[in-house]
This record gives structure tokens, C-alpha cells and sequence, in this order.
């Protein structure tokens, strides 16, 4: 397996937008459920398939798990240069807020891999911060 090479996170942007889904959450289980859907946009000059993914989710009494896995829901999806890509999952913490973060692991036509950071974003039951 060869090493990851570069970073390309300059060139391919992701962008998160998070749901709670409450009639699956349950407070006193300490159950919150949320949905995130990923916006994924190769702006590079590259030909690029996810190969996978890495994640670290952390709740907000600091229990952290790790996720890692081939591609993201089932698939290694290929994306031309200015081509798009999304996708919708979901996450289960025992806090009303957590965090989400992590990396996507893509390699170009010719094999060679890249490592893209996907930034932060908050998992947070609606209202809870005010």
C-alpha cells in the first residue's frame, strides 16, 4: 500500500450541513441522533475516487470513537475535475452536543493518494446553546 502522498485540501472543499432527528433521539437514554449530508467538490485538475474515510467523533463529556472504512455509504464514488458529490449519514452520540471531524483518503488516475481534511462541524440538539 502506498503512503498518502499530498494534501489536496485546498483544491477539494467539503462542507457539512447537520440535522437532529428527534423522534429517534431519547434524552433519558442518553440517545441523540443527528443526520449530516456532505457536500463534497473536486475544484482540482484531477480525476479523483474516494477510497475512504476517517472520523472522530466526540461527544461533549469528551468520550471520543473513532470510524474508518472503505469510501462513504457503500461507495468510492470517481469525480472528474469541477464535479460534485454528496452524500447523507447519520451519527449517535450520548450528549446533546458533540463534534465531527476526520479526513477522506483519494487517489488521481495514476494511483498516487491524497488526503483531504474534512473541518470540524458541531452536533447540537436545536436551541441548546442559546
Amino acid at each position: 500500500m502506498s503512503a498518502v502522498l499530498n494534501c489536496l485540501s485546498d483544491f477539494v472543499k467539503v462542507t457539512s450541513k447537520v440535522s437532529f432527528i428527534e423522534e429517534q433521539s431519547d434524552e433519558y437514554q442518553q440517545r441523540f441522533v443527528f443526520s449530516y449530508q456532505i457536500d463534497i467538490e473536486n475544484n482540482s485538475d484531477k480525476t479523483l475516487q474516494l477510497l475512504s474515510r476517517s472520523w472522530l467523533i466526540t461527544d461533549s463529556d469528551g468520550n471520543k470513537v473513532n470510524v474508518e472504512g472503505d469510501g462513504v455509504v457503500g461507495q468510492q464514488p470517481i469525480m472528474q475535475s469541477g464535479q460534485r458529490y454528496q452524500y447523507q449519514s447519520g451519527s449517535i452520540i450520548k450528549t446533546p452536543i458533540g463534534t465531527m471531524e476526520g479526513f477522506y483518503t483519494f487517489k488521481d488516475l495514476q494511483g498516487k493518494k491524497y488526503r483531504v481534511e474534512i473541518p470540524v462541524f458541531r452536533l447540537a440538539v436545536p436551541n441548546i446553546l442559546n
